[in-house]
């Protein structure tokens, strides 16, 4: 994408620049054509649903020209996609880049490994979970071999203090950054039996990280459980989990061995990785880069 090609053939606003008020010139800004585009790719993930330019406009506070400029550009490059109705989707392209991605990854390869072994040892569905920012995003799931099926799949995003895996991933920060993430995120549960008090979640989310076990029994979604295990990194943070998704009087009534069958997972795979020479670059890289909202900060306070 070429900023300053836009800017010498198109008579709208190019990705950088932005409307002056009515009857000014157009101005240009600090903001780059990389930013703008970025914000759209990033509104249309978040929203998880096609949009239309005045939607994107109004999401990330640029003129409607300035908007369509940008949609315009990103359609044409098949960074998103143009439905019959006008709006867009992220686009085929951006598969392709994922896949590129994704296979430069040892960790993944050896994750996806154990997802699936777990899934033929348990008979259940089986989840592989990341963070970013105030959301748990499933990052793999592989359905298990029964009628019971789970409404979250690759790319669904859910409150952190919804989930076993949510609690988890921010269980190896000091106490008191655990404690104002969820007061700034918790949110009730479509269930109501998901807790939100902050103190209380902090306290869970150190201590499951110590026990390397997280359990939690109808708190996202009726009738289903969740026991999930943290991956954890040299330095000991939390880059990802891994979770079994069952019938919510299967774990009541077989906890432990489900409980067990998880940790043992996660523990081959950070053998795997971290065990592996150079993996601990390839760790970091992932949990940066997959998981932008995780902070890198180990504490020995698990209170």
């Amino acid at each position: 994408m070429n900023a300053d090609h836009l800017r010498t053939t198109s008579s709208k606003p190019g990705l950088g620049d932005e409307e002056a008020p009515a009857g000014g010139p157009t101005r240009r800004t600090r903001v780059g054509a990389i930013e703008r585009a970025v914000q759209v790719l990033d509104h249309l993930q978040h929203s998880g649903a096609p949009a239309g330019a005045y939607a994107i406009a109004r999401a990330i506070s640029v003129p409607l020209s300035t908007a369509y400029a940008i949609v315009d550009e990103l359609v044409d490059k098949q960074l998103l996609t143009r439905h019959a109705d006008g709006t867009v989707w992220l686009g085929s392209r951006l598969y392709f880049y994922g896949l590129a991605y994704t296979h430069t990854l040892d960790f993944l390869d050896v994750a996806m490994r154990e997802v699936h072994i777990l899934c033929r040892e348990t008979g259940e569905t089986v989840q592989l979970c990341g963070r970013d920012g105030d959301d748990m995003v499933v990052l793999a799931n592989a359905d298990g071999p029964g009628h019971f099926r789970v409404t979250s799949s690759a790319g669904t995003r859910m409150p952190l203090n919804w989930t076993a895996s949510g609690r988890l991933l921010i269980g190896h920060l000091p106490v008191d950054e655990r404690v104002k993430l969820f007061q700034r995120c918790a949110k009730p549960s479509p269930t109501g039996r998901a807790p939100i008090d902050a103190a209380a979640l902090a306290h869970a989310a150190g201590e499951a990280y110590r026990q390397r076990l997280s359990i939690q029994v109808g708190e996202s979604d009726f009738s289903v459980a969740c026991i999930a295990s943290p991956i954890r990194d040299r330095e000991g943070v939390c880059v990802a989990t891994i979770s079994i998704v069952l019938p919510e009087h299967k774990a009541t009534s077989d906890g432990a061995r489900y409980g067990a069958a998880v940790r043992a997972a996660a523990q081959r795979i950070e053998e795997n990785t971290i065990g592996a020479q150079g993996s601990t670059a390839t760790m970091a890289s992932t949990s940066t880069v997959m998981f932008p909202g995780k902070e890198l900060k180990p504490t020995a306070d698990r209170a």
